[in-house]
């Protein structure tokens, strides 16, 4: 065998924990995905439905997320402040319907971050205490 496979990580299968975090994560981002073409396109659309695209960079993310690919999580965890503070704006700028929909893009971003955050710290504990044993 090569010295480069002998030191390279051995790929275990997830543990339950990171895979209930991997659920959750990919659960609500599929789930913000679908609130905001929705919300752009049908339900409180403003202007001529442009908005939309900002799903467009989410739609990268699910892909990834189900193949356990730790630069998604930590790219999404990072990007998805960008929503929350879209969905506080809107959610006191917005009457009626949209102020909901704007809450729902909270909270579902509050449960990505989370969630992947979740992961990383799993996963880099895993390295940790693979490494040192």
């Amino acid at each position: 065998m090569s010295p480069a496979l002998e030191t390279a990580p051995q790929r275990t299968e997830p543990t339950a924990v990171e895979r209930l975090s991997r659920n959750v994560a990919l659960g609500a981002t599929v789930a913000l995905i679908v609130l905001c073409l929705a919300w752009e396109l049908w339900l409180a659309p403003t202007g001529r439905g442009t908005l939309a695209v900002k799903a467009l960079p989410l739609l990268a993310a699910p892909l990834g997320l189900w193949r356990y690919r730790m630069y998604t999580y930590r790219w999404l965890a990072l990007i998805i402040w960008l929503y929350v503070m879209e969905g506080l704006v809107r959610s006191t700028s917005e009457p009626g319907r949209g102020q909901w929909l704007a809450l729902g893009e909270v909270v579902l971003g509050v449960i990505i971050f989370v969630a992947c955050t979740a992961q990383i710290r799993q996963r880099l504990a895993a390295a940790k205490a693979a490494e040192a044993a």
